[in-house]
């Protein structure tokens, strides 16, 4: 275990996952969001290939006991990415990332309905804190007076909300897949039933690209490979307590990008809203990680004496 070689990885995976958003928004008017997610996961898959060959895992790493456990969470994983990226091409991209931060919020919820995970006091009172705060950052979008209100923004913040379900929904697939499955073949699966999922979008239309508008959907795959190796690396080395709160600096990347490349400067309610949604995200993580301690010693210290 090296923490700070953990982190590093993780903040790494955090620059390239932003770039490839970056890529994934540069190309929105241009191709459809299910001919990007078909890109994305395509040329994906022979970088995570070659990554476990190197590993000596490409056999023995993509066994699997429950392959239909993949299949769902490639279907609510690849209806999350396609929504996301619709969002891409209608909000700002500090916006999609600030409302993106209410996936890990509601995988409290959902791990509490679907896999009966007890919620205490303290996350439920995070979770209504990072709840608010989403609605902070969609309250501009979701104005009553049509005169003030930009309709295709405001079907951008649902669609991106939407998106953030359904990502939760995955973690909790991926919660449960983690019991008999290796990070390998969940990973890699998934590329692959993102791929082919995004063919079933092809009678809705898909545009032949340009040269440089492939070459953008080419390296965004590229960089989603290589953004889930890093990922996946940094878990090996540190506990994904630790490095789990640096997620959140893909909030401060995407202001520069936005402001830098697209010309996007965030509003009030996006950094007010966004700040609420990480400090609740950051005090469960931490509050997760005070517990497992906690447990960890009261397993290492056995049955008490009445």
């Amino acid at each position: 275990m090296s923490p700070l070689r953990g982190i590093t990885f993780k903040i790494l995976s955090v620059c390239v996952f932003v770039a490839m958003a970056s890529l994934i928004k540069a190309t929105s008017g241009s191709v459809p969001p299910g001919q990007a997610v078909f890109f994305r996961s395509l040329f994906a898959i022979p970088v995570i290939g070659i990554w476990l060959a190197l590993r000596g895992e490409l056999h023995t790493g993509l066994r699997t006991q429950n392959p239909m456990g993949h299949v769902w969470r490639g279907l609510v994983g690849t209806t999350s990415m396609g929504l996301g990226f619709a969002g891409l091409g209608l909000l700002p991209l500090p916006e999609v990332t600030a409302i993106g931060y209410a996936a890990p919020i509601l995988v409290v919820i959902f791990a509490a309905m679907f896999l009966g995970e007890q919620v205490r006091l303290f996350r439920i009172s995070m979770v209504v804190l990072g709840l608010v705060g989403v609605l902070v950052v969609l309250s501009p979008r979701l104005q009553i007076d049509p005169t003030t209100v930009d309709t295709r923004e405001t079907l951008g913040a649902l669609v991106v909300l939407l998106s953030a379900v359904f990502a939760a929904l995955a973690a909790v697939f991926v919660r449960k897949l983690v019991q008999t499955e290796t990070t390998s073949a969940i990973v890699f699966y998934f590329s692959v039933t993102a791929t082919l999922l995004s063919l079933l979008t092809l009678p809705w239309g898909w545009a032949m690209p340009s040269l440089q508008v492939l070459g953008l959907l080419i390296l965004a795959g590229l960089l989603g490979g290589v953004g889930q190796i890093l990922l996946t690396t940094s878990y090996r080395h540190a506990d994904a307590s630790l490095i789990a709160p640096f997620e959140y600096t893909s909030m401060l990347l995407a202001i520069i990008v936005g402001y830098t490349i697209f010309g996007e400067v965030p509003g009030a309610a996006t950094l007010a809203g966004g700040t609420m949604i990480v400090i609740a995200g950051i005090l469960i993580i931490l509050r997760e990680r005070q517990l497992g301690i906690e447990r960890a010693r009261q397993r290492k210290a056995g049955p008490t004496q009445p």
